[in-house]
């Protein structure tokens, strides 16, 4: 731990995950909880879940679990100390300032080392820019009309015409061969060595939402191939996860966000005052992005390139938008060619109308696809009024269709009771009328005894979570030693000493794991999901149940390992008359 627990505790107590998740995502009461649509992966239904008593977060879709540190961890992609730090900071914590010994130097996260090189190779390609060496890539960035505050707030830069400059810098300040490579600032070859193999580049950084330099991309400068060479994937950079720009649109509060195809087409939109802007990293737009901009809008407006291949990359990026449950609009850029240029030859104004008018996705949809047929010809049009009528089965809700639907008719000139029939038709072959089935509550797949000892002993924790009175009823029959699997025991050890005490702070309990992913585990654990039953004695039965599973198999996993072991032994002769005693019990759940 980089503080004392008592000043994690004080920071965690003081930031009540309602009130911050709530700053993140849209939160409706109902009962004792607070629902919204996942920040960490596309849903249409609210699945997550915010417990106000628990101090803690579950979805129910992706299974994503934690309290409120592990939520600010995984959302803006914060260390747990940068966690930490934020959220005392939020309540006015003052910290205690942590003295880094030789040993805690050497413990210092590898993740932390990436983000360093990569923030000191950015003030290498910067400082390049501006000396006689980068005269090129400055007039080039100068010749795209890209003012000195613009350059400068993207950090632009340079990378000269030898490829070891980079890796003696670095090397001067202190960074090992072995990192400079797996950050993906260099390659090694037999014949030079380590060297960079960005050279003769403009340097465009990449950054994450929070500031921080995960990677590079890099223009040649005159002829060269490839002509946009960008940092290879590495622990912190990740091309599916992150958007160019993001960084300033998350604050740009537009009311919507505008994605682009190239560094540049950001570039320009933010010196022409839309902040909004971001593009994908020389990659197609993922699912991923599309999550990552739900955390901010819910309307994203697609200005990508108006020839063939912008066509194609928007209406692969509606699709995926649809799935995210976000609105998406197509700007038209014609008779531009893309963003940079639409800017230089038209202005600020011009792109702002052009905002205003941007077309409903799915009518852009219909417009490309009727460029498909020939419509003087009765048969080609019959066809593109099916294709017309296959799409609106997308829609769902009822209501919506019809919306569309009488839009279609009207635009199209198409008799709406024909479309209607026509739509109707396809819902039927589709299944879109076919009701969505749902499994049922409480049924359960087979399973191997040993998960099913684990999932017993989950669902015990968690029931005690949620009740925690329960834990005086059995105390005399339980302990930790009878969760069998070593994380489900450190929590229970850490539960039910906090419960003797009179205490009850489940969120805390997290905290005390420094790995993130057993940090997960633990909240998961007090967020199984308990059986779905009717009557108190039906819920007696099943806690009775789980509670005698539990016992039957920590004296098994003990009488197995008796040996010369005398703990193990009194373990099991224990367990054996807690067993038999508890099978006759009857305990109360009122």
């Amino acid at each position: 731990m980089y503080y004392p627990e008592e000043v994690i505790e004080e920071v965690r107590s003081k930031n009540d995950i309602v009130d911050v998740i709530s700053s993140y995502v849209k939160l409706q009461k109902k009962g004792s909880n607070h629902w919204g649509l996942c920040p960490f992966h596309s849903e249409k239904s609210p699945s997550f879940s915010v417990h106000g008593g628990k101090q803690m977060y579950h979805c129910f879709g992706c299974g994503e679990s934690g309290n409120v540190y592990t939520f600010i961890m995984k959302y803006e992609n914060y260390s747990f100390p940068e966690a930490v730090k934020m959220l005392a900071e939020r309540a006015g914590v003052q910290l205690p300032e942590v003295e880094y010994t030789e040993e805690m130097r050497r413990k210092e996260s590898r993740r932390a080392r990436l983000l360093a090189v990569n923030k000191e190779a950015a003030k290498f390609f910067y400082y390049q820019l501006r000396s006689p060496h980068g005269a090129v890539g400055y007039q080039y960035l100068k010749k795209r009309e890209l003012s000195d505050e613009i350059i400068h707030r993207f950090g632009l830069g340079y990378a000269g015409k030898n490829g070891g400059e980079l890796v003696a810098y670095l090397r001067q300040k202190g960074f090992e061969d072995e990192l400079i490579k797996e950050a993906g600032l260099a390659n090694f070859s037999e014949r030079s060595g380590l060297v960079s193999q960005f050279w003769n580049r403009v340097m465009y950084p990449i950054q994450d939402g929070n500031h921080r330099v995960i990677g590079f991309g890099g223009r040649v400068m005159g002829d060269g191939e490839p002509k946009y060479l960008n940092s290879p994937e590495t622990p912190v950079f990740d091309k599916r996860r992150n958007l160019y720009g993001l960084n300033f649109a998350r604050t740009a509060k537009s009311g919507n966000m505008i994605i682009c195809e190239g560094y540049m087409d950001v570039i320009s939109m933010h010196q022409a005052d839309f902040r909004q802007a971001v593009a994908s990293l020389g990659t197609a737009f993922t699912p991923e992005q599309a999550a990552l901009l739900r955390r901010y809008t819910d309307t994203v407006l697609l200005a990508y390139d108006s020839d063939g291949a912008g066509v194609k990359a928007a209406l692969r990026g509606i699709g995926i938008l649809r799935e995210a449950g976000l609105t998406a609009k197509v700007i038209d850029m014609r008779p531009a060619k893309d963003p940079d240029e639409f800017m230089k030859t038209f202005g600020r104004d011009a792109f702002e109308e052009r905002i205003r008018q941007a077309e409903n996705s799915f009518f852009f949809e219909i417009r490309v696809l009727q460029e498909q047929f020939d419509m003087n010809d009765p048969e080609a049009k019959t066809r593109f009024h099916r294709e017309i009528a296959m799409r609106l089965c997308r829609f769902t809700e009822e209501l919506e269709r019809d919306n569309y639907l009488q839009a279609v008719a009207e635009k199209y000139y198409i008799g709406i009771e024909n479309l209607r029939k026509l739509v109707a038709g396809y819902a039927a072959q589709t299944g879109l009328a076919k009701p969505v089935e749902r499994p049922k509550s409480g049924a359960r797949q087979k399973n191997s005894p040993e998960e099913g000892a684990k999932r017993a002993q989950r669902l015990l924790i968690t029931w005690i979570v949620d009740e925690p009175a329960l834990y005086g009823k059995i105390k005399k029959y339980i302990s930790a030693e009878d969760f069998t699997e070593g994380t489900y025991r450190r929590v229970a050890d850490r539960l039910f000493q906090e419960l003797e005490a009179g205490i009850f702070r489940p969120a805390d309990i997290i905290s005390a794991f420094e790995d993130e992913e057993e940090q997960k585990q633990v909240a998961e654990l007090f967020n199984t999901n308990l059986p779905r039953l009717d009557t108190v004695q039906e819920k007696e039965k099943a806690f009775h149940d789980i509670l005698v599973s539990v016992k039957k198999n920590s004296y098994e996993y003990h009488t197995s390992r008796l040996g010369s072991d005398v703990g193990a032994l009194n373990q099991a002769i224990e367990g054996k008359k807690a067993l038999e005693e508890l099978a006759k019990t009857h305990i109360s759940l009122e």
